[in-house]
């Protein structure tokens, strides 16, 4: 018998602090700290360097100024790391709030030397909860800033790209780096729908063997689940566009033409989000349908049951009032009282006509079809 995996929504409560002053950096109680990796690439070479001070960054980003580079930071709970960034690269405190408030929707903001985008990256773990993980980019000419939430290593199909120097990733500049991250991000979210549809297939095989609330109850989880799906998707697909429409000279032709490949991508992920949430619907009300007629069935038979004993009960009520016909004392016969009592076989008759008005009553059930399955 097939299981359901259960997959749920793990969910975040980030409680904003007010009054606070635009650009201001909140960070989060349970905020990770920074774990930092420096990539510095072109298209003959590939260097890896993890990072443990901002001197020893500093170092890094100014000793390979000529080759690409990508900087991956995973964790955001430093506000060093962040007013450094901001101070070194010249970024709006405004872009530093953003990425440091993880419930940001996806967008693309344009600067003058800069273009800072959102995504959401939704994912299973281990744990078979879905994360939600806010990611911020800024692109620069030839050079990319990644923040991450968590620790995860959802990129590293990306890196391992990078390492093996494959296709365009080292050639086509940093704005491809920023489409291939983004495609990954959306391949994410195809491995997700796709796991929740074999779920809903789960559910429906399981519908026809036995319908129960439990079962309604995961199916409208599922639902829920599509919705936030749907939530990041729709922004997703209009900062993608943003990036197509831009005309900042950050974005060369060569990224611009996979980016339309990636918006299609995501077309088609709405579409999925939007067939599966019809899907989960039809499956509640069949859900419920089953439920309900499982219950007629039940109310039927108890029905059928209840008919058949009805008269009998009457029967058994009428013989059960034991009015005499002679008083015990006088001898007197009493009118108009029950002939019956003292019959010989009397108790053998009654039983018998009551086996009769059953057998007769079941006859007149089965010809109207009452005692079929529907």
């Amino acid at each position: 018998m097939s299981k359901i995996r259960r997959i749920r929504l793990k969910t975040k409560k980030y409680i904003p602090v007010p009054g606070t002053s635009p650009g201001s950096i909140q960070l989060y109680e349970d905020a990770l700290k920074p774990h930092i990796t420096v990539y510095s690439y072109n298209l003959d070479e590939f260097y890896s360097k993890k990072i443990n001070s901002l001197d020893e960054l500093e170092t890094q980003i100014d000793n390979y100024k000529d080759h690409y580079r990508w900087i991956e930071i995973k964790g955001i709970g430093d506000a060093k790391l962040l007013t450094f960034l901001e101070k070194k690269f010249n970024i709006n405190k405004l872009v530093i709030e953003d990425i440091a408030d993880c419930k940001q929707r996806p967008k693309l903001d344009e600067y003058e030397d800069y273009l800072f985008a959102v995504s959401r990256m939704l994912y299973v773990d281990k744990q078979l909860e879905i994360e939600n993980e806010q990611v911020s980019f800024i692109l620069f000419q030839k050079l990319l800033i990644s923040f991450k939430e968590n620790y995860s290593d959802n990129f590293l199909p990306v890196i391992n790209r990078l390492s093996g120097g494959k296709g365009n990733i080292r050639s086509a500049g940093s704005s491809y780096l920023l489409y291939a991250l983004t495609d990954l991000i959306l391949d994410n979210y195809f491995a997700l729908i796709y796991k929740l549809g074999d779920e809903l297939e789960t559910i429906e095989e399981l519908l026809y063997r036995r319908a129960n609330k439990s079962l309604m109850f995961q199916t409208q989880n599922i639902k829920r689940e599509m919705i936030s799906i749907r939530r990041a998707a729709w922004p997703e697909r209009d900062k993608i566009n943003d990036i197509i429409r831009s005309e900042s000279k950050l974005i060369n032709k060569t990224s611009r033409a996979y980016f339309k490949d990636t918006y299609d991508h995501t077309m088609q992920i709405i579409d999925l989000i939007e067939n599966y949430k019809d899907l989960t619907t039809s499956l509640i009300d069949m859900n419920l349908s089953l439920i309900s007629q499982r219950m007629n069935e039940i109310m039927k038979v108890l029905t059928i049951i209840s008919s058949i004993f009805i008269p009998l009960t009457f029967i058994a009520g009428v013989y059960g009032m034991n009015f005499a016909i002679k008083d015990p004392q006088t001898g007197e016969i009493l009118k108009n009282n029950m002939p019956e009592l003292y019959y010989e076989n009397g108790y053998l008759y009654t039983i018998g006509g009551m086996v009769i008005i059953a057998i007769l009553q079941m006859i007149y059930f089965w010809r109207k079809g009452w005692l079929y399955k529907n």
